[in-house]
């Protein structure tokens, strides 16, 4: 399988794809091998035109030929070359873009920025664009991701592609390429896909692939999915399986065709009824179908009109009497100007996994997932998911807790197991708790449950700050920000599954009334005058204020219960107001700015007198915060 073919299914498309500047560049010596590329024959209409490279007759086009044809097959080095040539004379915005791809494919990813800033000032609107200035050093990020997930190469693999995996009961359902008595396919040199199964054994072992006969055909069959329970199948096949399903090209001798999402029904244990889906089209590609666990939802990728460009992700609702509505596209959280596949729909219908080569990543298309239940954005599942080649068709069952994805890392499109490492993923959003907006620049830090922090971030534009953490352990998230009030938020233990969590930060002028700082009491111990960990979190908002308003000049009266003497509890309250200013000044306060006086016993909030309960004797051993200045 090839770059293109794998993405889109698109086996001949209308001559439209190419801009009018291409058209208008073609002449008679490029005919031969521009009728090869129109066909999609990328190896043949290589060779021709590098015949014109051999005789000196090649300019920008051939060059920009050249480049796109190896593109579509994925030959980084060869695509790269010839991009290199075309860029010369060729200007064009998107040219820079897969030059760009093909670089990273090579894991060449300095020179790949390079040519992603001369796209992003060609194309500054595009998102693509946006996205990479935002951050255009993100690889260290990525390649310090924990690792999600243990990859294996399956055994069943053949020498020709195998992808696109997914466990259905007791059967692995993939497409292959295997068949060596089917036709030849002249844009990979192999032959047609077909769908096939392979036993699920009990020990984990994948055997004895076949075909799956009722729902293949003479041209492109798979991948497949199925209802829960097994009476509806959804397969990608292609139009030329219907009468009028292409359109013929008489300059170029070629039938015009798509690949479509078919269903078939399960009667008296045969598929039959086999049937295109009723919003496919002669004129756009549907295909790479997954569907939700309650059958009410069909995910699947297009380049049918309404999209970001490219291929994109859509979903479409499927009724109870079997009919559909309208396709809806998934929007441009997962959809960028470039390709977005192979979407795959959780069990829990949470979360969406898909193929990319327009997010950011490690090159060629690389495997994303996304929350659907929230405004996050698309996070890679980095390596060894994915690679600098061509990663996709990610699929993951969670009863037996293995999945699979397909690559084509190791030169032909194979299919790997993909094995969870028990971590968790909890992903943070810090709010503005007034108003509900997002939180950038937020000092994030995440907290195990012997107070040792694991990692601190900066929430990005979204308020958003991602962790791995340990299977089996609470977590806190601790969340602050100059001018709020800081705050925290607990993570429960997780057996794998992703956490997540809402930090709300409270702008700080909220704790100003009138002439006093209202902080939570800031409780001593019994008897004691040091600050405790929960009193230090809330002189931490009294230090917060006193920095935003640096004329502010505070004065701490400090009170303890009712036991002891006077005497000596008036002491105590005095040490206590000086372990509170020094706390403080600690904190870069000036010490002109803060004063302050114990009150022993004498100011009690509860009047209990003798009879004070341990809760009352707390709310007394307690400090205010006076504002003399402003």
């Amino acid at each position: 399988m090839t770059h293109t073919m794998r993405s889109s299914y698109i086996i001949i498309l209308s001559a439209m794809i190419f801009s009018s500047t291409l058209l208008n560049a073609q002449n008679k010596d490029t005919k031969k091998a521009d009728k090869f590329f129109t066909r999609f024959e990328y190896s043949a209409a290589i060779k021709e035109y590098n015949k014109l490279v051999d005789k000196n007759k090649a300019d920008a086009y051939v060059y920009k030929q050249l480049a796109d044809s190896y593109y579509h097959i994925f030959n980084s080095s060869e695509a790269s070359k010839w991009y290199k040539e075309a860029i010369k004379t060729h200007q064009e915005g998107e040219t820079y873009f897969r030059y760009a791809q093909m670089l990273k494919g090579q894991g060449k990813y300095e020179e790949a920025n390079k040519q992603m800033q001369v796209f992003a000032s060609k194309m500054a609107n595009d998102p693509r664009a946006i996205a990479f200035k935002a951050e255009p050093n993100y690889l260290p990020r990525l390649q310090d991701k924990k690792k999600l997930y243990d990859i294996n190469l399956l055994d069943m693999n053949s020498d020709k592609s195998d992808f696109g995996a997914i466990l259905y009961k007791d059967g692995v359902y993939f497409a292959s390429a295997r068949n060596g008595a089917r036709k030849t396919f002249k844009w990979t040199n192999e032959p047609y896909l077909d769908i096939y199964r392979a036993n699920y054994n009990v020990d984990g072992t994948i055997t004895n692939p076949e075909e799956v006969k009722a729902l293949n055909t003479r041209w492109h069959d798979g991948p497949v999915v199925f209802t829960q329970d097994g009476n509806t199948a959804y397969f990608v096949s292609e139009t030329f399986n219907q009468k009028k399903g292409f359109e013929k090209d008489k300059e170029s001798n070629s039938k015009f065709g798509q690949v479509s999402l078919y269903s078939a029904k399960m009667e008296n244990g045969q598929w039959s009824n086999i049937t295109p889906l009723p919003f496919t089209s002669n004129a756009y590609s549907t295909s790479n179908p997954s569907l939700s666990t309650d059958g009410k939802t069909l995910y699947f990728s297009s380049n049918m009109p309404g999209g970001a460009g490219g291929n994109d992700v859509w979903k479409v609702t499927i009724n109870a009497d079997g009919s559909f509505g309208t396709p809806e596209n998934m929007g441009n959280k997962v959809n960028t100007a470039s390709d977005e596949s192979f979407p795959f729909i959780s069990q829990d219908n949470n979360t969406l996994y898909f193929a990319s080569n327009g997010h950011a990543g490690f090159g060629g298309y690389d495997v994303f997932m996304i929350d659907l239940k929230a405004s996050t954005s698309a996070i890679n599942l980095g390596k060894p998911i994915n690679s600098e080649k061509d990663d996709f068709a990610f699929t993951f069952d969670v009863q037996k807790n293995i999945g699979f994805v397909s690559s084509n890392r190791s030169g032909v499109d194979n299919i790997y197991k993909a094995i969870p490492v028990c971590g968790v993923e909890v992903q943070t959003r810090i709010l503005d708790a007034k108003t509900g907006a997002p939180i950038a620049g937020a000092n994030v830090s995440i907290v195990d449950d012997k107070k040792n922090v694991i990692a601190t971030e900066r929430s990005n534009n979204n308020g958003e700050v991602a962790y791995y953490v340990e299977c089996n352990k609470g977590y806190t998230v601790q969340a602050s920000m100059n001018d709020y009030e800081s705050n925290s938020a607990t993570v429960e233990a997780s057996k794998g599954d992703m956490r997540k969590v809402t930090v709300a930060l409270d702008p700080i002028e909220v704790i100003i009334v009138e002439d006093k700082i209202i902080l939570n009491e800031i409780v001593f111990e019994f008897n004691k005058h040091n600050i405790t960990e929960q009193g230090a979190k809330e002189l931490d908002r009294l230090v917060g204020v006193m920095q935003k308003y640096p004329a502010m000049v505070i004065m701490v009266k400090s009170h303890t219960d009712n036991r002891g003497d006077d005497k000596f509890n008036m002491a105590l309250s005095n040490r206590r107001a000086k372990s509170t200013i020094d706390y403080v000044i600690s904190k870069g306060i000036d010490k002109a700015r803060i004063s302050g006086k114990g009150y022993g016993e004498s100011e009690p909030k509860v009047d209990c007198k003798e009879e004070c309960s341990e809760e009352q004797h707390a709310e007394n051993r307690r400090s205010e915060f006076i504002i003399i200045k402003k």
